[in-house]
């Protein structure tokens, strides 16, 4: 799951690289649980296309999608964060236009009649945190690492999709969008607040 807990230090020792600059092996070692399961492939492909695939389909295509071990590739659809040197989460950042679950969903969308598929604009469509990591402030990490390879890689502006917890736990399926603190500690302010917890948050590059 994101972690939504404010850094209680600065977290000086975290690294973050774009996907296909980390091996496999630690991509697959952050996503573990209900992650594991979903492989980041859901937000990407959409409900109807992801709920019947098998885990192993879902690792293949995700495999394909990130790049991992491929540090010479022009494209990854995220990025790893390390602390200590240690894999510790991850965050799928692209365009917006790739991940079929945002444009199927009317939740973005609510008062908006901007175009779903405007390549510019890049999404945080999903934000994991290692089991043992968490509590350490990566998710705020994860967000401005974020923002950075949206930014580098031309993106105008980039959107989340964060939740509020009001301070409450809340499980890593409906908090992988990551809780709304991160992305106002880096700049993002709210478009719209289409339901009760869930908030549209975006930054122009």
């Amino acid at each position: 799951m994101a972690d939504p807990t404010p850094p209680t230090r600065t977290p000086n020792t975290v690294r973050i690289v774009p996907a296909n600059r980390a091996p496999w092996a630690d991509l697959q070692s952050i996503l573990t649980g209900q992650a594991a399961r979903c492989q980041c492939t859901r937000q990407r492909l959409g409900d109807r296309e992801w709920w019947h695939l098998p885990v192993e389909q879902r690792r293949s295509i995700l495999r394909d999608e990130v790049g991992c071990d491929r540090p010479d590739d022009g494209r990854t659809m995220g990025i790893v964060a390390y602390l200590d040197d240690e894999p510790a989460g991850w965050a799928a950042v692209d365009a917006r236009a790739s991940f079929e679950r945002i444009k199927g969903s009317p939740v973005p969308w609510a008062g908006r009649s901007e175009r779903k598929d405007d390549e510019s604009v890049w999404a945080i469509a999903c934000l994991v945190v290692r089991k043992g990591y968490r509590g350490r402030g990566l998710t705020y990490a994860l967000v401005e690492g974020a923002v950075e390879h949206a930014r580098a890689s031309g993106a105008a502006a980039i959107e989340g999709y964060p939740m509020l917890t009001h301070g409450r736990d809340v499980v890593w399926d409906e908090l992988n969008v990551g809780p709304v603190g991160p992305f106002h500690a880096a700049g993002f302010t709210e478009v719209s607040h289409p339901t009760v917890r869930r908030v549209v948050m975006r930054l122009e590059l």
